[in-house]
């Protein structure tokens, strides 16, 4: 009878590496023979030999034959038959042989100058000239003062910028660092890379010295031209003393006049307001246009209000009515159209407020819409469509009488443009006007005061033609209490 159920222990530790072993009894302690091998098996393994880990071993490769005449092709076994052999050569010179097995050279041949003579003799002994370099024929270059130090020690050069307070530079003192400059280079192949930084003696025939500098002298370094205009005391005497040279007279450096560059501004390119891109050529963080401050406080809340009628080939179009309002604040116009039932026109907003500019205007000289230029029967052009103004409200006629100076006379005796006072030789019809519309003056009248009077006198005047032209817009009008303005008449 089984009393232990327990699977066997597979897994363990070994020198303290973790190994697994397989199972040889299973559940209850019965052996197991799955994991053994079977007779067959065993027989193979004892007959045969068992293939190594890394597989059955290689075979040596079998000597190369080598034929009986080479084997005893030997000096000694020639002699004993008889054959006298020549002494031994040398072998052949090889010459990149032999330039490989000489000694690297760690030294450099001396110079026939002696430099340490130079150094003894110069040392600390520094040339000073006072330079400019013009680099005004560039963008944004400047005409700038720069220092030239030439140490006679070892014929190095350095230039150091001169900076003065507030100037807006990095005072970053040093423009070319101490070092040997070349005054002409070799004759470099087309090969030759441009871009070299370790410039040797190979590639530079002659290099600047002390007699290379002198006042009054232009010299290139490093493709930087620069114009010696002084230098200091010590240099004067040591050219005096080694050269020979006298002549030191400073030259005096004269400043150019900043040339005045035109600003020019590009094209408008369609996008936003005229004023507000602008803006963007004027600096570089673009800032909204300045307003009349005085003009929009003298002036605020004060809209002159029109009603126009679109100008269109279609006979729907010429049917419908717009509010037109100027605002005297900031010159815009703002266009509204009443919705009107069963019409098939929705109606309501027509143009934002924005400032109109007249046709034939430029973008570079823009000329805007002005309250004098809205009159009743005159046409504006607003963004390609075009607009008879037909009539206007009764703010309108009191500002033109309060600022009669600010429009033409034309406008100001009659609101129709070209209905002059002087065309109309005849007398006014008092029906229907108040009282006090006797004295001779304009007048202000409603709608249906207005249509009896110029239907009268249409009939009673010599030249009818002004006339005509207001009595179309009085009559197509839709209001029952729309002011008008007429010419200067007389009531009787």
């Amino acid at each position: 009878m089984k009393t232990s159920f327990h699977r066997s222990q597979t897994l363990g530790y070994k020198n303290g590496f973790a190994f697994s072993r397989l199972p040889t009894v299973g559940i209850g302690g019965e052996r197991l023979y799955v994991n053994q091998l079977s007779q067959a098996e065993l027989d193979e393994l004892s007959n045969q030999r068992p293939t190594l880990t890394y597989g059955p071993a290689k075979r040596a490769p079998p000597s190369g034959f080598i034929p009986a005449h080479v084997a005893f092709d030997k000096k000694v076994f020639l002699e004993s038959q008889g054959l006298e052999l020549n002494p031994p050569e040398k072998m052949v010179f090889d010459p990149y042989t032999e330039l490989r097995r000489m000694p690297v050279r760690k030294y450099i041949t001396p110079s026939d100058f002696d430099q340490l003579k130079q150094f003894l003799t110069y040392d600390k002994q520094v040339l000073r000239f006072y330079a400019t370099w013009d680099d005004t024929n560039s963008i944004f270059g400047e005409n700038r003062p720069y220092v030239i130090h030439f140490y006679l020690a070892d014929d190095t050069v350095e230039v150091r910028e001169v900076y003065r307070q507030n100037d807006g530079r990095d005072p970053f003192p040093i423009l070319i660092k101490r070092q040997r400059l070349p005054k002409t280079f070799a004759d470099k192949k087309k090969t030759f890379p441009s871009c070299v930084l370790e410039i040797s003696d190979q590639e530079v025939l002659e290099w600047f010295t002390a007699k290379d500098f002198a006042v009054g002298k232009t010299i290139t370094l490093l493709g930087r031209t620069f114009f010696i205009y002084d230098c200091d005391e010590f240099t004067r005497n040591f050219y005096r003393d080694k050269f020979g040279i006298t002549d030191f007279q400073p030259v005096e450096i004269k400043k150019k006049s900043l040339e005045e560059v035109p600003r020019v501004i590009p094209p408008y390119n369609g996008f936003g307001v005229l004023e507000d891109s602008l803006q963007n050529c004027f600096s570089l963080f673009p800032k909204p246009p300045r307003k009349d401050i005085i003009k929009m406080l003298e002036n605020d809340h004060k809209v002159l209000r029109y009603q126009v009628a679109l100008e269109s080939p279609n006979p729907e179009d010429r049917k419908r009515r717009f509010i037109l309002s100027y605002f005297l604040s900031n010159d815009m116009i703002s266009i509204y159209e009443p919705p009107v039932r069963n019409s098939g026109i929705t109606g309501g907003k027509y143009l934002g407020k924005t400032r109109v500019a007249k046709p034939g205007s430029t973008t570079e000289n823009p000329t805007y819409y002005e309250p004098s230029d809205l009159t009743i029967g005159s046409t504006i052009e607003v963004f390609g469509h075009r607009f008879v103004i037909t009539d206007a409200d009764e703010y309108v006629l009191n500002y033109m009488e309060s600022n009669a100076e600010s429009f033409p006379a034309a406008s100001k005796d009659g609101v129709v443009e070209g209905f002059p006072a002087a065309s109309m030789g005849f007398s006014l019809l008092s029906d229907g006007c108040p009282a006090d519309y006797s004295a001779p003056r304009a007048c202000v009248c409603t709608h249906t005061e207005g249509v009896k009077c110029v239907q009268y006198n249409i009939a009673a005047a010599a030249d009818p033609k002004p006339l005509n032209r207001v009595w179309p817009a009085m009559v197509g009008s839709q209001h029952t209490n729309v002011t008008v303005r007429l010419p200067e008449v007389a009531f009787t």
